[in-house]
């Protein structure tokens, strides 16, 4: 079977951050026999547009880059339809490359991730036939998938993005501390961990537009590096006020640590309260810091929950969405 991958973003390099949950997926099916062929800006030029904060976040900092939309689309467009021309199937990444997608004539697969919902919302005029267009649409999380099904999805998968699972984990490092990795955004509430932890020993990984407001982050860290922080820390915090998938937390699951986290849009799916991590409020500080605190101080705690965290990852394991999305584009290549 040949696949063709659309995607606005997708890595660069192999120290590369972006996209890098689309290429770990690419890199996993192939193993099960599915001939991928990958088409980016990195093949087509971003024309400005692409990369950075994203397409979204990138026309919302410089409204004046939107005049080098078509070009993009153009561009986008010419390079699906040559990768495509011997493709059964097409997996467009985000609303954008499904333009591209319907364009090549061949059944198409799309696969929203969140940022593109909150587009679809503003322009359902033009997101709609795009959705209703595909033969499947993806989502990572029952949040997505319920966002997919109000923009007229007629068929919508849950397929949890893969994490690997690493064979041991360590015991954490000594002293205690806690960890956020993840976008230096308002969105992650990255500043009510900030509120949160302050006076505590913790770590930040990330970048973002609030960089210069915590000066202590250390950056993105390249992805086969980042094991290493997770490893690490006694407790992982995601304090997202909105989230698509929730990525951070699924690897700091697998990693078997302590989770901290919100239940919000994707995150739901991620851990059961008391079992495998532990509830907190969105944009609510002092919640956070008495959750962390208390793990922290209590190392039973702490285990039970990591061990807990680590037995549920398995149901997002790397194989797992591998041989699920072959699963669905053999049945939609028939």
């Amino acid at each position: 079977m040949k696949v063709a991958v659309l995607a606005t973003s997708y890595p660069r390099t192999p120290h590369d951050v972006a996209g890098r949950f689309v290429a770990d997926a690419v890199e996993a099916v192939r193993p099960l026999g599915v001939d991928v062929t990958v088409v980016s800006p990195a093949q087509f030029g971003t024309f400005g547009v692409a990369y950075g904060d994203g397409i979204v976040q990138n026309l919302r900092a410089a409204p004046w880059r939107a005049a080098f939309l078509p070009a993009f689309m153009l561009a986008y467009t010419l390079a699906a339809r040559r990768a495509a021309g011997h493709a059964n199937v097409v997996h467009a990444h985000w609303l954008p490359s499904a333009l591209p997608a319907r364009a090549t004539g061949v059944p198409y697969v799309l696969q929203l991730w969140g940022t593109d919902v909150e587009l679809a919302r503003r322009v359902p005029k033009l997101a709609r036939p795009l959705v209703r267009g595909a033969r499947a649409v993806v989502a990572a999380s029952t949040a997505l998938a319920d966002a997919a099904r109000s923009l007229g999805a007629s068929r919508v998968e849950v397929i949890p993005a893969g994490v690997d699972l690493p064979d041991d984990v360590p015991p954490p490092e000594l002293p205690a501390h806690v960890l956020y990795v993840g976008r230096l955004s308002p969105e992650k509430g990255v500043l009510d961990f900030v509120a949160g932890t302050e006076g505590l020993p913790r770590r930040i990984v990330g970048d973002g537009p609030l960089r210069e407001q915590i000066a202590e982050a250390v950056g993105f860290v390249p992805p086969r590096e980042l094991g290493s922080w997770y490893a690490r820390a006694a407790v992982v915090c995601v304090p997202s006020r909105r989230e698509g998938y929730g990525m951070t937390a699924r690897e700091a699951m697998a990693y078997g640590r302590a989770l901290v986290a919100t239940r919000v849009g994707g995150l739901a799916d991620a851990f059961v309260d008391g079992e495998s991590g532990v509830e907190i409020p969105p944009g609510d500080p002092a919640a956070l810091r008495a959750a962390v605190v208390r793990l922290l101080g209590d190392d039973g705690e702490r285990t039970r929950l990591a061990d807990g965290a680590r037995a549920a990852s398995v149901s997002f394991s790397r194989g797992s969405e591998a041989r699920s999305l072959v699963d669905l584009w053999a049945e939609v290549a028939r």
